[in-house]
């Protein structure tokens, strides 16, 4: 029997299967498709993925894979008209780290996710298809295609919009399928030189449109997309290589036969749907699974990676004794009204895209605002939220980033780093709360790392016995990132997010969080 059972090797299955690997929870991943899938699909993750990617350990493989995010160059009548770079004005602050997304074919992103996984010894096991669940007291029996049967403490559906995992728990995905708003879709290569490859092209008609994006890490592999073809009785016509020859010729005025290849063809429709829970007893359910919106701002797979993140601590814990099962009751808390948001806001940005493609000059930068970045977004109503904190961070919102230096050697870090990992973070700041860090070290162990955070006047000796984890705030941005004024604590979640914020004076505040959170308190 495994601990956890994950169906889907997608971003979002992948997420989940690393973080609970590198838990030591033991873990399989399985897929129906008989190969890994080649489609590039997504365009990549967004800053908050980014912060996800680097916290498990694969951020330097995604960076060298991808590409910053293109210029777009908008074009009427086959002629420029526009160029815009959404991202211009924009640049890294001592709390965000990742001011724009990153490009990467979508097949890359989960073989780097995949090699990641094998480095903590679990393969995704392929052509394997779920067709049945069981539940007793204590574990799901899962019944595959081919007749055979695992047991799991725990399932969870990672299986796309189509789940199978959904459909056999029963829980119904409500919503609309927009029959109008069709595109169609591919992977494509275009003769090299034909079109600039550090601009995304978008040719926006009255008759219908094509938008040409360049993959990273190939010579001539672009993103297709297109309004279809239509028949005579004007319903869609099935995408196909000489389809989009013939749409890439009407739009680009460029010769039919500079569009060499076409593959992975699909037809896309506008579908807004969500549960209306996220768990039936020992099956939850993850990503697309869960919810599908508009294309508009790129949030799928950065919804389903955020989505594996919180899930992932949670469901360790539960696992391994050190919280009740209850905990994983604050993952549809507080993710579910983060579908609902998504999908109105991908819904608002789709209105916004196509009353800016109507004017010469107007194209998808129009799907983009701050809120796309994922950065925002927080769970100040979560029961896991506890009061406190005064400034524009509070309980349950994303904790932030803050460059720092390593107290004993002095070298430069960030907070980032400290975050990182499968551990609780206590921050300390002042010379107050000494008491809740020894207690934080003491009772929980490695599942806590208590950070002392030394002000800028702190004496070589001070910095010297603050501890293993001490950082020097040379310039008080932790401070004023958190903004912390006199003497404080904050607990940092495993899935950086804010805990609590405390003054330093209420030591029995952080006791009582991380005995509910870790289940060890009293060990």
């Amino acid at each position: 029997m495994t601990d956890v059972l994950i169906v889907g090797a997608g971003p979002t299955g992948l997420t989940l299967a690393c973080d609970l690997a590198r838990r030591g929870i033991a873990v399989r991943i399985v897929d129906r498709s008989p190969e890994h899938p080649r489609s590039s699909r997504s365009k990549g993750p967004n800053p908050r993925s980014l912060e996800v990617l680097e916290d498990l350990g694969v951020l330097d493989r995604v960076m060298a894979a991808s590409a910053a995010p293109l210029p777009m160059r908008k074009y009427r009548d086959g002629a420029p008209v526009a160029d815009a770079d959404p991202y211009a004005g924009s640049a890294p602050t001592p709390d965000a780290p990742y001011d724009r997304g990153r490009l990467i074919a979508q097949w890359r992103l989960e073989e780097i996710l995949r090699d990641r996984l094998g480095e903590h010894g679990v393969r995704v096991e392929t052509g394997t298809e779920v067709v049945g669940l069981a539940e007793d007291a204590g574990t799901v029996t899962v019944t595959c295609a081919d007749g055979s049967r695992t047991e799991a403490r725990y399932v969870v559906g990672c299986d796309g919009a189509h789940s199978r995992v959904r459909k056999l728990m029963g829980i119904p995905f409500e919503g609309e399928t927009d029959e109008e708003q069709v595109m169609v879709c591919g992977d494509v290569e275009i003769t090299p030189g034909v079109l600039d490859r550090d601009i995304w092209h978008q040719w926006f008609d009255e008759d219908g449109a094509v938008m040409l994006c360049p993959v990273p890490g190939t010579r001539a592999g672009w993103w297709f997309q297109s309004g279809p073809e239509r028949g005579a009785d004007g319903r869609p016509l099935p995408p196909s290589l000489d389809g989009f020859r013939r749409l890439f010729a009407r739009h680009t005025r460029l010769p039919a036969a500079r569009l060499t290849d076409a593959t992975l063809l699909s037809t896309y429709r506008v579908n807004v749907r969500m549960v209306d829970r996220y768990r039936v007893g020992r099956v939850l359910l993850a990503g697309d699974a869960a919810h599908v919106h508009a294309i508009a701002g790129g949030l799928g797979m950065n919804t389903g990676i955020q989505d594996a993140f919180n899930l992932g601590w949670k469901l360790a814990q539960v696992v391994r004794g050190r919280a009740g099962s209850e905990l994983l009751d604050s993952y549809e808390e507080e993710r579910l009204p983060v579908a609902a948001w998504t999908l109105d806001l991908t819904s608002e940005r789709l209105r916004a895209t196509l009353e800016a493609i109507r004017k010469p000059g107007g194209g998808l930068d129009a799907a983009l605002s701050p809120s796309t970045s994922g950065l925002d977004l927080g769970y100040r109503w979560s029961s896991l939220a506890r009061p406190g904190g005064e400034g524009e961070v509070r309980s349950g919102d994303r904790a932030p980033d803050a460059p720092c230096h390593e107290a004993a050697s002095g070298a430069p870090t960030r907070l980032f780093r400290t975050f990182a990992g499968p551990h609780f973070t206590v921050l300390g700041f002042g010379a107050g709360s000494e008491p809740s860090l020894r207690e934080a070290a003491s009772v929980h162990g490695d599942a806590v790392r208590a950070c002392r955070i030394l002000g800028p006047g702190a004496t070589e000796s001070e910095r010297a016995g603050a501890g293993p984890h001490a950082l020097h705030d040379r310039r008080r941005l932790a401070r004023a990132a958190y903004g912390i004024d006199g003497d404080a604590v904050v607990v940092i979640r495993p899935d950086g997010h804010v805990g609590l914020i405390s003054g330093a004076g209420d030591p029995r505040a952080v006791r009582e969080y991380l005995a509910v959170l870790d289940g060890s308190g009293g060990r």
